[in-house]
C-alpha cells in the first residue's frame, strides 16, 4: 500500500499536487490542471480543502543514506 505524501521535488506551493500525482501515478501537470480548473467551478471549497490537506498530508520522508553513497555524512 503506497502512502500519499506531498512531494519535496516536485513542488509548487506546497508539494501537494505533485505527491497526488506520484501516489495517483499521473503526470503532475494533469493533476494541477485538474484542481486549477476545479477551482474555477468551485465555489470556493477546493481552495479550502486544498489547504487543509496541505496541513494534514505530511512532507515526504527524506531518504535515507547508505555506506555506498559517495555524498554520506557517514
Amino acid at each position: 500500500m503506497r502512502k500519499l505524501y506531498r512531494s519535496a521535488t516536485d513542488k509548487q506551493v506546497s508539494g501537494l499536487c505533485g505527491g497526488l500525482a506520484q501516489w495517483l501515478g499521473v503526470d503532475s501537470t494533469v493533476v494541477r490542471l485538474v484542481a486549477v480548473i476545479a477551482v474555477f467551478f468551485s465555489v470556493g471549497s477546493v481552495v479550502a480543502l486544498y489547504l487543509i490537506a496541505s496541513l494534514v498530508v505530511p512532507k515526504e520522508p527524506i531518504a535515507s543514506y547508505s555506506y555506498d553513497d559517495p555524498f554520506s555524512p557517514f
